[in-house]
């Protein structure tokens, strides 16, 4: 999940030690090889690629196993049929989601998407539905950090803000394009960072109840769950006090 509440984070690095582990790394190497495909196999040069290893990196991915996928990439070879497609709607307390996939078949992952909506109370939408909610960024977190330091060293290297959260941990925001820059200026600093990544940041967010938290949960879930579906994007809140309870 990328909703970027304390809940999410949470949920986020628990997911490497989980039993989706499996289908995690091969969601990753579908990007990378297809950030290879389109945009060469040089990561200086090829912002979406190095987001994509990034990433991978931050769930303990080899170098090796990575290589393989830029080289499959660059070589033209897995991949080279899919295309990239974002869906949008509605869940419980009026939750805006994109679902980002990668597919062969756009009837195909539509209908699954539709269904996982429909499954769980939610309701596709149309083009630019909730997109507008969303902005493209780079997010690097730092479960702790010399927040002076890292303050330093991140604005230097052209980051948009550095934000600290209630857990003690830390957020840098990033453009897209500067990610990169910022993601070396930081390692080269040995500050070690949980996770850092390419998402969509939402502008608001929608509280959920009680009531409506678990099936979002659900909702969110069987959506990651599907084969086609690369990145799930939402704006839920759920409270801490709920989130410990489910």
């Amino acid at each position: 999940m990328s909703g970027h509440s304390k809940w999410a984070n949470i949920r986020f690095r628990k997911a490497a030690q989980d039993a989706k582990r499996g289908k995690v790394f091969t969601k990753l190497i579908r990007e990378i090889t297809t950030a290879a495909r389109l945009g060469g196999a040089d990561e200086s040069s090829n912002p979406r690629l190095r987001a994509a290893v990034a990433a991978a990196l931050s769930q303990n991915m080899t170098r090796d196993t990575i290589k393989r996928a830029v080289d499959r990439g660059a070589g033209g070879g897995d991949g080279a049929e899919l295309e990239t497609v974002i869906y949008e709607g509605y869940g419980p307390c009026g939750t805006a989601i994109m679902v980002e996939c990668m597919t062969d078949n756009r009837k195909r992952t539509v209908a699954d998407v539709r269904h996982c909506f429909t499954k769980f109370g939610g309701n596709m939408g149309t083009e630019g539905s909730v997109g507008f909610l969303f902005t493209k960024k780079g997010v690097i977190t730092f479960d702790n950090a010399d927040e002076e330091k890292l303050m330093e060293v991140a604005l230097e290297a052209g980051a948009d803000d550095v934000v600290s959260n209630d857990d003690g941990s830390f957020d840098v925001y990033t453009t897209p394009e500067s990610f990169g820059d910022v993601l070396d200026a930081v390692d080269a600093a040995k500050l070690v960072h949980s996770n850092a990544e390419v998402t969509m940041v939402p502008s608001t967010e929608a509280q959920l109840d009680k009531d409506h938290a678990e099936t979002f949960v659900k909702l969110i879930d069987s959506l990651e769950d599907l084969d086609d579906v690369q990145q799930v994007y939402h704006n839920g809140q759920i409270p801490d006090e709920i989130a410990e309870s489910m």
